[in-house]
């Protein structure tokens, strides 16, 4: 990990050095064809909208290959399917999905800690219920969009505790199951309970989501054997414009702003507040910061 103490320079240097360790694995043929065989196995296209926040990494939770959870990430998890270039983009997403024969599952998230409710989400001023209000109001646009029918589309809203790296899936009645209360002797009933929290989820569907129940209690076994330090301290240096920053995974890093707003420049100049401040507080240096912008391509 990187000292956000030293000079901008050797933070960038360190930036791009694990940009490329990332795709070298990535591109490894191991993970290549490990993408492949699950894709195989577990057909169903499966996204995630979700805060910039770095420790919302659901493929790490999850145990799930890199690459097959499609993220969307926006500075506060705030979403709206009424912002023209999200809904292009969305739409593009989905038929690419539908053309292939495949069905699509989209996780709607909000994040919380149980430990400190400052470790939540800034975007929401740390509101947990007003993030859940606003994922709900998401999920009912994918329906009003794609369907209420959920035959090809399934949008579900999902919590995700930060301290423990723990799912919480809303139910289609209102329940809301936490797999922090569970453990892995619990694994065999994961079948049943989610066809009793989804019962008009496609049975495909919902073979294809076991998988990151199962990872998840796997994961939460492994964090609670570990000691890791909670970390809320804001010390970001970076500020990320537009989509493919799933490999920028990295707590208190960098802000990351997707491209999907008409008024970019809301999230832009609440970006810089945020990186002034940390420079006028001592939290980095105010020697300058980093600026990226990515647009990412299927063909050339």
């Amino acid at each position: 990990m990187e000292n956000t103490a030293k000079p901008i320079g050797e933070r960038i240097a360190w930036l791009f050095d694990h940009a490329r360790r990332h795709s070298e694995t990535f591109r490894s043929p191991e993970a290549w064809l490990s993408r492949r065989r699950y894709l195989a196995e577990h057909p169903t296209d499966i996204s995630v909208l979700k805060c910039m926040d770095g420790r919302i990494n659901l493929s790490v939770a999850t145990n799930t290959p890199v690459g097959i959870i499609q993220p969307f990430r926006n500075l506060g998890g705030r979403f709206d399917l009424g912002w023209p270039h999200l809904g292009e983009v969305l739409s593009h997403h989905i038929q690419g999905v539908v053309s292939s024969g495949r069905r699509a599952l989209a996780l709607i998230t909000y994040h919380y800690s149980k430990g400190d409710p400052r470790r939540g989400c800034a975007g929401f001023d740390y509101d947990t219920a007003a993030a859940q209000a606003h994922t709900e109001s998401v999920r009912a646009q994918f329906a009003f969009t794609f369907g209420d029918g959920h035959e090809t589309v399934y949008p579900l809203v999902c919590g995700f505790e930060t301290d423990g790296d723990s799912l919480v899936l809303h139910g289609k009645r209102g329940e809301l199951v936490d797999l922090a209360d569970c453990d892995e002797a619990d694994a065999p009933a994961l079948p049943n309970l989610l066809e009793r929290l989804y019962p008009d989820m496609p049975a495909q569907v919902r073979a294809d989501f076991l998988p990151l129940l199962h990872g998840n209690l796997a994961h939460i076994a492994e964090v609670r054997r570990q000691s890791r330090e909670l970390d809320v301290e804001h010390r970001e240096w970076m500020i990320c414009i537009g989509r493919g920053f799933d490999w920028l995974h990295l707590p208190n890093r960098a802000l990351i702003i997707g491209p999907y707003s008409p008024n970019l420049a809301d999230p832009i100049r609440k970006a810089a507040m945020i990186i002034q401040a940390n420079m006028r507080h001592g939290r980095i240096p105010d020697d300058g910061f980093l600026l990226l912008a990515t647009v990412p391509y299927h063909e050339i």
